[in-house]
């Protein structure tokens, strides 16, 4: 049979993995079915098991039972989401083992609300990992200054890190200094640095809706539209690649300590006038991973091409960047916009997400 190309992406070195999670594809037997086309992890945010448990119904016996054992809607939350990853978890172990703990990994997020608190930030991490017991599920902290100390404390205990919301050069270069100074950490301690796995998460369409507005409102020309995002995120490709082959890491490295790899987030493309897999094909690089949403996951299987797209040469990229610079668009102004809202669409996802299980519960005991 034919490999796919989701399977040839995972030989070529990229590994994709799912932007979603919900009840009916654990119990439907489709999560299965994605894994046996070459699904190799999976994430989630508050923004997915919003809209999982506010569009179906798959979650109102539980929600139901729940509450009526006297849960309070945080506990009901906290109840759905991590039996939906460690499920989860359960059906990837395979790709976990198999890979000897390259991939097979569910993300769950820690609470946005937490994201400028460190020290909440890490009793909630540790708190989940402990409920959710599994070898193979990252917990997602925010790349804020807060979340940075975050990460390199969870590190330092051998908890793995899916480093998230991060769309800037500079915090890029500050999750890779928390993960391998969390690793330092660990080894110094007597703990073993190839046990924590970790992703930097790099969120990659969103760079260019709110670019590509900006060129448009001021009258800007249009060859500069749908650059921003690629060249943003091969300046950050380089630096993985200079922090990792550097001796800070290579010290750590000859301990067995592992790389801390670039994920590729946020790739739907948002513009219709863009290809529906442009933020893939764009971004195919050697030990990586791209996450993808259910349509562009499905468009990629459908029509994706596996060539390498990333590599040390990135003059084109920083000449995209200094021309945007140049009609007075700066790219790190824009990054630090989108981490604002995009911690604040988090902790607003958060609050629907508990009002939909609030609601639910009050309509189910009604019955």
């Amino acid at each position: 049979m034919a490999k796919t190309t989701i399977e040839r992406l995972a030989e070529f070195g990229q590994s994709a993995w799912l932007d979603n999670i919900n009840r009916s594809m654990i119990e439907s037997g489709r999560l299965r079915e994605m894994i046996g086309l070459g699904l190799r992890g999976m994430t989630s945010n508050p923004t997915i098991f919003d809209n999982a448990v506010r569009t179906s119904n798959d979650y109102d016996a539980k929600i139901d039972q729940l509450q009526r054992s006297g849960k309070t809607t945080f506990d009901i939350y906290d109840e759905l989401t991590v039996r939906d990853v460690q499920d989860a978890a359960d059906i990837f172990k395979e790709v976990y083992d198999k890979t000897n703990g390259l991939d097979g990994y569910v993300s769950l997020e820690v609470s946005p609300k937490l994201a400028f608190d460190a020290k909440a930030t890490i009793e909630d991490a540790v708190r989940l990992f402990k409920k959710v017991a599994r070898p193979n599920v990252m917990f997602k902290i925010p790349a804020t200054d807060a979340g940075f100390i975050a990460i390199e404390e969870l590190l330092s205990e051998g908890i793995n890190i899916n480093a998230t919301l991060i769309f800037s050069l500079e915090q890029y270069r500050k999750t890779a200094s928390s993960y391998i100074k969390g690793l330092d950490r660990l080894l110094q301690k007597g703990g073993d640095p190839k046990k924590p796995r970790s992703v930097a998460s790099v969120f990659v369409s969103r760079i260019d809706a709110l670019v590509d507005n900006a060129i448009d409102e001021n009258g800007l020309p249009v060859s500069l539209k749908g650059k921003a995002a690629i060249a943003n995120s091969k300046l950050i490709f380089r630096k993985y690649l200079e922090i990792f082959s550097g001796s800070e890491f290579r010290n750590l490295e000859a301990k067995g300590a592992n790389v801390q790899r670039v994920l590729w987030a946020s790739t739907s493309t948002k513009n219709p006038d863009y290809s529906d897999i442009k933020y893939v094909t764009e971004l195919i690089g050697k030990n990586t991973v791209n996450t993808l949403p259910d349509n562009t996951l499905k468009a990629f299987l459908d029509h994706g091409v596996v060539e390498e797209a990333l590599s040390e040469d990135i003059r084109d990229a920083q000449s995209n960047i200094d021309s945007l610079r140049n009609f007075g668009i700066d790219i790190d102004t824009v990054c630090a916009k989108l981490l604002e809202d995009g911690v604040a669409a988090f902790e607003k996802s958060f609050d629907s997400l508990l009002s939909s299980i609030e609601t639910k519960a009050g309509s189910l005991s009604k019955t």
